[in-house]
């Protein structure tokens, strides 16, 4: 496996569709698609894939995809319940299928309009959509979990709420590595549709506070602590402005002006921060 590159100290920079060694035995591929990037664990009794794309045929390709690691995939964590991290699921029913407690009834709830709306974003991937069961986990954590994959063991970690109320942190601590699913983005702005904007820097921060050695996100490229420590530092500032404009010591306008991700990919984060802090949910 080749090694990976860094520029600064800040990140590792990847092909696509390649596995990429970024500690012993553990690997990331990168997928054109939505700029994923999916991991993979090995222990002495078998691999622990993270996340399983979005569509049967994604996940079969996956499958095919963690072959080259020539060890049969025995564990699946799904980092969070959206449709491009669990929709593969059935693939790999025969695996231990890993997940928050709220992963299951989040997916199964959305499964319908998801499907519309995943339909309409990519209408290439109708007949994808179409094929797809919604196949939840079935092992379940409220805070944390370990697996063993044979001499070694994997953290499954709940660090609060923020992409969603079910994000899961995979950590293999001999390694000090960490994929953080989309509680981290790199190269584009982290999603905010079903978020817990004010909660969502205090996670971020937990992430940091672990941080050690490569972060691997759930789209873009392999980051570090500083990467994480940036990202924690933009959803505090999407956090604050959020809390101004419910208390209409700002218009939504200015606050996008001043937002982390520029004004027009800041306004809806921002948006959604307001919401919260109104107690329009959560």
């Amino acid at each position: 496996m080749s090694t990976p590159s860094r520029r600064g100290g800040a990140r590792y920079d990847f092909a696509m569709g390649v596995w990429q060694e970024i500690g012993d035995r553990v690997w990331v591929r990168r997928y054109e698609m939505l700029d994923q990037t999916i991991g993979a664990v090995a222990g002495d009794d078998g691999l622990l894939i993270v996340d399983t794309r979005g569509s049967h045929r994604l996940g079969r390709e996956l499958q095919a995809d963690a072959a080259e690691l020539s060890r049969p995939v025995r564990w699946v964590v799904n980092t969070h319940f959206h449709w491009d991290h669990s929709w593969g699921n059935a693939v790999f029913a025969n695996a231990e299928l890993w997940g928050h407690e709220r992963c299951p009834p989040a997916l199964l709830s959305t499964f319908e309009p998801e499907q519309e709306r995943v339909i309409g974003d990519f209408p290439e991937m109708a007949d994808d959509v179409h094929e797809v069961v919604p196949t939840p986990p079935r092992h379940l954590l409220t805070d944390a979990a370990s697996i063993d994959l044979g001499e070694r063991l994997v953290e499954l970690r709940h660090l609060g709420r923020g992409h969603t109320d079910n994000d899961v942190v995979v950590v293999v601590p001999d390694v000090g590595a960490l994929f953080v699913g989309d509680l981290l983005e790199n190269g584009a702005p982290p999603y905010f549709g079903d978020s817990f904007p004010l909660d969502w820097p205090a996670t971020a921060d937990a992430i940091v506070a672990i941080a050690s050695g490569p972060v691997a996100p759930g789209h873009g490229d392999v980051g570090d602590r500083g990467f994480a420590e940036r990202q924690a530092g933009a959803l505090r500032l999407v956090a604050d402005l959020g809390r101004l404009v419910a208390v209409r010591d700002m218009t939504l306008v200015d606050a996008a002006r001043s937002g982390p991700f520029g004004e027009e990919a800041s306004r809806g984060p921002i948006e959604r921060a307001a919401a919260q802090a109104r107690g329009d949910f959560g």
